[in-house]
């Protein structure tokens, strides 16, 4: 009897404690409207100063840094070389009727 009694017990411990286990990240729910919070104390960090550091001088020297603090897009560092005047006037003489339709309307007619 005893032992079924401590077994409950310890079942229901284990149940109790099991949720705070699963929150036992930086993000908490709250009652807010938000519905989150964030706390970076409650995290471990993997990184080291140096690499953080490294990581910062990188992003500084690609320019996503920048455009992070003025919450602009990332830049594209895969646009690739992009095409000469001569190939875009190209494709310009390559519309087809229906195209070039087709953009008058979305663009309006020169």
């Amino acid at each position: 009897m005893v032992a079924r009694i401590l077994t409950s017990t310890a079942l229901i411990a284990s149940l109790l404690v099991a949720p705070t286990v699963s929150y036992a990240d930086v993000w908490h729910r709250t009652t807010t409207e938000v519905g989150w919070t964030f706390h970076p104390d409650h995290g471990e960090s993997t990184k080291t100063r140096a690499d953080v550091m490294r990581e910062l001088a990188q992003a500084k020297a690609d320019g996503s840094y920048e455009s992070f603090l003025r919450d602009l897009p990332m830049p594209d560092t895969n646009a690739g070389p992009g095409k000469t005047r001569e190939q875009v006037l190209q494709e310009l003489k390559n519309v087809t009727p229906a195209e070039r339709a087709y953009m008058e309307e979305l663009y309006g007619a020169n």
